[in-house]
């Protein structure tokens, strides 16, 4: 028996800059948390950044922020959970800012993702699995998805860093999320060939799809 998906807007932004991105996700979460809006999900690919979540340690950033500048990476302060997050090109990134009705949907909503993450590895005949201690998607002992959302009034944002063909020397810049004994992978990596963006971006779009029973429309 088929299930009803409902229509879900979605902004495919392509690859923007953090900052402009992050102020847009405010624009719209305020909407939608005043009702003015429903729902919306947001795709998008990074200019090379570095993200401090409220639980970030500085020394989990391993080079100042001049010298971040030098290589063309930014660094920003950001209310979502979690610790230091690095995004940049090659990784889908999902934000959903959706209105939950009680507090206790966040944790569910993290567990979907996480679903919709492990399906797209699948697809690509990559066996991963959640981690009870840390949220996010991992292979083995290698992140290949972060998760970090923040809530307020009721309304989520921030969201996924999926790596599909992310440069993965992003561990020499930070702690990844602040674990030094867990490493880092990618679609790339664990599928010995090159996935590109868009097919990783097109197949995480139809899990989640598929996870949240929604239909996303431009």
């Amino acid at each position: 028996m088929p299930v009803d998906t409902s229509k879900t807007r979605l902004l495919d932004l392509g690859r923007r800059p953090y900052r402009e991105v992050w102020d847009l996700q405010h624009r719209i979460h305020e909407r939608v948390a005043s009702g003015k809006n429903s729902d919306t999900w947001i795709v998008v690919e990074h200019d090379p950044v570095i993200t401090l979540g409220r639980n970030a340690r500085q020394q989990n950033v391993l080079l100042s922020r001049e010298m971040l500048a030098s290589r063309g990476v930014d660094l920003v302060e950001i209310e979502r959970g979690g610790d230091v997050t690095y995004h940049g090109p090659g990784q889908v990134v999902v934000y959903p800012i959706r209105k939950l009705q009680r507090f206790r949907e966040v944790v569910p909503l993290v567990r979907a993702l996480e679903g919709a993450v492990i399906e797209t590895c699948a697809h690509f005949g990559v066996a991963a699995e959640r981690w009870s201690e840390h949220a996010g998607v991992w292979v083995g002992r290698n992140q290949i998805c972060a998760i970090g959302l923040a809530v307020q009034r009721m309304t989520s944002l921030h969201g996924i860093a999926f790596n599909a063909c992310t440069d993965l020397n992003y561990d020499r810049l930070i702690t990844p999320c602040g674990l030094p004994e867990r490493g880092i992978t990618s679609l790339n990596r664990e599928t010995g060939r090159h996935v590109t963006f868009g097919e990783a971006k097109t197949a995480l779009l139809v899990a989640l799809g598929r996870t949240f029973s929604v239909d996303f429309e431009s």
